[in-house]
């Protein structure tokens, strides 16, 4: 739990809707969304009901939309529709057997799972990381060319400073910083 009296009470809000069943599902969309909102991911309830709800669901949008200007991102209608589309499709079915998490995009996660997160909404326990591609080079040969790069560059480095140290004592300023 969190240290502020406000933390505390955010936690024990957040706590008290999901046992009572109130939450329903949870949205992380991109940043940049909004002009007044400064936060970098805004999580909304998508549906709350009042029914006994022992699973929430959980859609991670942050990597929908494109940037619109340096400062304002926006999603496109076929991204709102398919957040909407990916949770009306959960509702319909997340009492059937055959209902699939999208790894890295949504995932249904039961009461229980979320006890043991401490009640945190944080998409990323939930939805899990995209999965990425194996990478057969090994570590040493991917290192060997980026040191060998930086060795040279280190020695070009040296290099100039000799040129621009000899630069400034041809102009009577050889004793300055030392």
């Amino acid at each position: 739990m969190s240290g502020t009296h406000g933390e505390r009470l955010i936690d024990s809000t957040r706590k008290n809707l999901i046992e009572k069943g109130l939450v329903d599902c949870m949205v992380s969309l991109p940043g940049q969304l909004f002009y007044t909102i400064q936060s970098r991911h805004v999580y909304g309830f998508c549906h709350v009901n009042a029914s006994d709800t022992k699973v929430s669901y959980f859609i991670d949008a942050r990597k929908l939309g494109r940037m619109v200007s340096r400062t304002h991102r926006e999603l496109t209608s076929g991204e709102i529709s398919r957040i909407a589309n990916t949770h009306h499709s959960w509702q319909k079915g997340k009492d059937v057997d055959g209902y699939e998490n999208i790894p890295s995009y949504c995932r249904s996660a039961s009461l229980e799972e979320v006890r043991e997160h401490g009640y945190v909404f944080t998409l990323g326990r939930y939805v899990g990381l995209e999965p990425q591609e194996e990478d057969a080079e090994l570590f040493e040969d991917k290192i060997e060319p980026l040191v060998f790069k930086f060795r040279k560059q280190q020695a070009e480095g040296t290099r100039l400073d000799a040129a621009i140290n000899e630069n400034l004592e041809s102009l009577g300023f050889g004793g300055w910083g030392r």
